[in-house]
């Protein structure tokens, strides 16, 4: 089936003639009818708009003007990145009705090189979950078993990829949430260095945190679409000057004399034995290749759901003060201004928003920012030297990206402590502002688990190297999930 294939196979497609952007839209916009009923990856389809994208990339390609490796390529977005015109609603009742007069820097950039926006995903209100459950409008399923969560909070961007409902699309992570998902659901997720590709137009949940990465079905496409996203942006006051190198350069099957570290405390309490299984496989078939595979230590890891917990959440108490009803978004009806406020926000905000904020403002406030906020900083320059500690000596780290498998849904919902676990394994990366890459790494019970490829700032290359050989030796990437109209109807009872 043509929307099964890569980037790098459509973009020969097109070359060739063989089928037309329009085709290769429509080909989409049929699978999203078809599936998303039941898969909900989508929170805004853009049909019309795609196909006359694609219709102006006809013309082009009729006129034998050449063709961009994105160009044609149909694609689909976060729904917390702002779209011009196209409503971004973060997942949430507040943002219901926000229509952004403007593009983020990461959807101008894709449009300049002729990518055609299928539509927006759903996530975790406010990107503020490891499921997709905290969503105000549906939960997203698991293509592999529609039972199961497909992570968060890009839970839609995942599915979108894994299910063939977008050739690749951009997540965001700020704990772990392009990674996680990318796990869950048997894909590519990148999380970049910080400061890497602009976060102008992300919605904020943490400043010091978010970062915009792909999802995608191989390395290769996800190397493209770096190619595509990243650099410096004037627009974003964290966006960093570095000379950006041509990803694809670093795709190549060695990694001889490699030296590969694995953190022991990433394979302790918590970690799926299965899981764990599985990633010494993976282990074992990268020391076959020729990498120097030793254990080393991060010795702060125990502390990074703590820090990370007050630090993002105090950052998304300042962040989402703005939400008021008086400038933008939802507003509830009330006799005073303070009532107004009041009942905006109630409304307004999930759940799990609302404790994130109350977390937050807590930890900010007076008498306690000391003791919480200031020393979880100084527990995340912990966290760093640590990661930089360990990267004198090992070209990557490697990890479980996830400690279980997906999860059904509901078995953590009720216990955020131990839904907030779950990103044990990425939010350290975050903490330290490196990039880290998830790809697949086998299967548990039919459900797929990750490998996390960790490496120094700016150095997504060397993960793409490794994460390359290691995709070139194994097929996990190859392998789809059962999606036939049984398996769907089966799922959705």
């Amino acid at each position: 089936m043509i929307f099964e294939k890569s980037v790098s196979e459509l973009h020969e497609l097109l070359v060739q003639k063989e089928v037309s952007a329009t085709e290769l839209t429509n080909a989409y916009i049929e699978r999203i009818e078809a599936l998303d009923q039941d898969l909900q990856a989508y929170l805004t389809v853009l049909g019309k708009e795609a196909q006359a994208q694609a219709s102006e990339i006809d013309r082009k390609i009729a006129q034998g003007a050449d063709l961009g490796i994105l160009e044609g390529i149909p694609m689909a977005m976060k729904d917390n990145m702002c779209t011009e015109g196209v409503r971004t609603s973060c997942a949430s009742k507040m943002l219901d009705e926000f229509y952004p007069p403007y593009n983020a820097t990461v959807t101008a950039r894709l449009k300049d090189v002729g990518s055609i926006l299928l539509g927006k995903l759903n996530m975790d209100e406010f990107a503020m979950g490891s499921s997709t459950e905290n969503s105000a409008y549906m939960k997203t399923r698991n293509p592999w078993d529609l039972a199961c969560v497909p992570g968060g909070s890009s839970g839609g961007a995942a599915v979108s990829v894994a299910a063939d409902l977008a050739a690749f699309s951009l997540g965001s992570d700020t704990g772990g949430s392009i990674r996680q998902p990318a796990a869950f659901c048997g894909v590519v997720g990148l999380k970049p260095t910080y400061g890497a590709v602009s976060r102008f137009g992300l919605i904020a949940y943490a400043s010091s945190l978010d970062q915009i990465g792909p999802l995608t079905k191989t390395v290769r496409d996800n190397a493209l679409v770096m190619n595509a996203i990243a650099g410096y942006d004037a627009l974003d006051s964290t966006s960093v000057r570095y000379d950006k190198p041509d990803y694809t350069k670093f795709l190549v099957n060695d990694i001889k004399g490699l030296k590969v570290g694995i953190p022991k405390e990433y394979f302790g309490e918590g970690i799926d034995p299965d899981v764990a299984k599985g990633i010494q496989a993976s282990i074992e078939t990268l020391s076959a290749l020729g990498a120097e595979i030793r254990e080393c230590s991060l010795p702060h890891t125990e502390y990074a759901i703590p820090a990370y917990y007050l630090i993002a959440t105090a950052e998304a108490s300042s962040n989402l003060a703005r939400y008021d009803g008086v400038r933008y978004g939802y507003r509830a009806e009330a006799e005073d201004v303070l009532g107004m406020f009041r009942k905006t926000r109630a409304a307004g905000f999930g759940q799990e928003v609302k404790r994130r904020i109350m977390l937050g403002t807590y930890a900010l406030s007076s008498g306690y920012y000391d003791a919480y906020y200031l020393k979880a900083q100084k527990v995340r320059t912990l966290i760093k030297q640590d990661f930089d500690k360990a990267f004198e000596t090992y070209d990557v780290l490697l990890a479980p990206t996830a400690p279980t498998p997906a999860f059904k849904f509901g078995e953590k919902s009720a216990n955020p402590l131990t839904m907030y676990l779950s990103d044990i394994t990425t939010v350290p990366i975050n903490l330290a502002g490196i990039p880290a890459i998830s790809l697949p790494a086998g299967f548990v019970n039919g459900l797929p688990i990750g490998m996390q490829l960790m490496g120094k700032a700016f150095n997504e290359g060397t993960l793409y190297r490794v994460a390359y050989t290691f995709e070139q030796n194994t097929n996990y990437h190859t392998l789809k999930p059962n999606l036939s109209k049984e398996v769907l109807a089966r799922g959705s009872r």
